[in-house]
């Protein structure tokens, strides 16, 4: 069963828990049904490549795994800090709003 999330494609992570701790980094894919989410440059892992053709190398290639989002925090971009995320509605309008400082995210 998936559930739903507020974390986007391209918001500003940090890892909050787990080897990665501290670690930000850009979210590049999300996966509703696994809830998980991969992050640029957090959590390399490391991949046997076979050779496919003549011109594709094999070899050891590292990586981005996917990170549960409970271990993902958003981070404000006004405020640079980690922070839970508030929503603001007009009419039909949602918003997406840092809880430390009410700045809106994009």
């Amino acid at each position: 069963m998936s559930r739903k999330t507020r974390l986007r494609k391209g918001d500003t992570v940090e890892v909050i828990s787990g080897a990665e701790k501290g670690k930000r980094g850009e979210i590049l894919k999300i996966n509703l049904e696994t809830e998980r989410a991969i992050v640029q440059a957090v959590n390399f892992i490391k991949k046997h490549q076979r050779q496919t053709r003549q011109d594709v190398q094999g070899g050891i290639i590292e990586l981005e795994a996917p990170l549960r989002f409970d271990n993902l925090m958003l981070v404000c971009p006004k405020c640079s800090k980690a922070t839970r995320i508030g929503v603001n509605r007009n009419g039909k309008d949602r918003k997406r709003t840092c809880k430390r400082c009410g700045a809106e995210f994009t």
